[in-house]
């Protein structure tokens, strides 16, 4: 399988959903509900969502019949085929919908080749705000707009990324612990926070402000990012040699069985590497 070409496709279909993103940035969108998890981030949609979605679909799905690749987006039914097909492409036709819907940066298209094993072999991911283009293919390291990236440091604080202020975030106490460790360890002056964009654009972000992190703690509720807001920025930290595993420690479970929510394992980027 060639994944050079099929990076291309992602990347177009990618610009092409940006298009449409811009067409309606400055618009009042029509907020729907849809079956979620239990946050109301999980639960909305709109009409860009959808129209997102269709004009990347245009793209893939005629390399899932080609190449007999499965398929799992979040505004369509999940169809089993990630189960059944040697690769699966996972798509986020806009993360960060709540930002975009309040008209603040933190939105993204995001869509990522994964192994049946749950190993991301592409990962395409495109800031519409800023017109940055992040994209990483396994074995052949990170490349923004098209160049290819090196992560330098550039803070002498910690930077933490998060969708919620900290203090909204449930168990916040033990997330700020979990910084101040960082603090220390990493011998920084102080901890300042980046609040409100999606997951997606969480794990960018803390690429572009060493040192950084961003983590979901596990719960029980359904909810903390589903598979799709994860499997393009792993590829891009896998390759980076960063981390992007589950709460514990472990590699995310990209394929895994069920529904597609991480609430039960949690997440955890870092990029802290030579820092200290």
């Amino acid at each position: 399988m060639d994944l050079q070409h099929l990076a291309n496709i992602a990347i177009e279909s990618a610009l092409s959903a940006g298009k449409i993103i811009k067409k309606y940035i400055n618009d009042d969108i029509v907020v729907e509900q849809k079956e979620g998890g239990s946050t109301y981030a999980s639960q909305v949609v709109t009409k860009v969502d959808r129209e997102c979605e269709h004009i990347i679909l245009s793209y893939l799905q005629p390399t899932c019949e080609a190449f007999d690749i499965g398929l799992l987006s979040e505004e369509t039914k999940d169809d089993g085929s990630r189960f059944e097909k040697d690769f699966f492409w996972c798509i986020d036709p806009l993360d960060g919908t709540l930002a975009f819907i309040n008209k603040q940066p933190g939105f993204s298209v995001s869509i990522a080749l994964i192994r049946k094993d749950g190993i991301p072999v592409i990962g395409v991911v495109f800031n519409p705000s800023t017109e940055t283009l992040y994209h990483a293919i396994k074995g052949s390291r990170v490349y923004k707009n098209r160049t290819l990236w090196t992560i330098k440091n550039t803070n002498n604080y910690l930077t933490y990324m998060t969708d919620k202020t900290l203090k909204d975030t449930p168990k916040f106490s033990k997330i700020q612990d979990i910084l101040n460790t960082h603090k220390t360890n990493l011998r920084l002056k102080d901890i300042k926070e980046i609040s409100g964009s999606g997951a997606v654009m969480c794990a960018i972000l803390a690429l572009e402000n060493r040192p950084a992190c961003f983590l979901k703690l596990p719960k029980k509720e359904k909810g903390g990012g589903s598979i799709w807001d994860y499997a393009a920025t792993a590829c891009i930290y896998n390759e980076l040699g960063l981390p992007a595993t589950d709460f514990n420690g472990s590699p995310l479970n990209l394929n895994k069985k069920g529904d597609a929510f991480m609430n039960e394992t949690g997440v955890y980027y870092s990029n802290f590497k030579n820092c200290s």
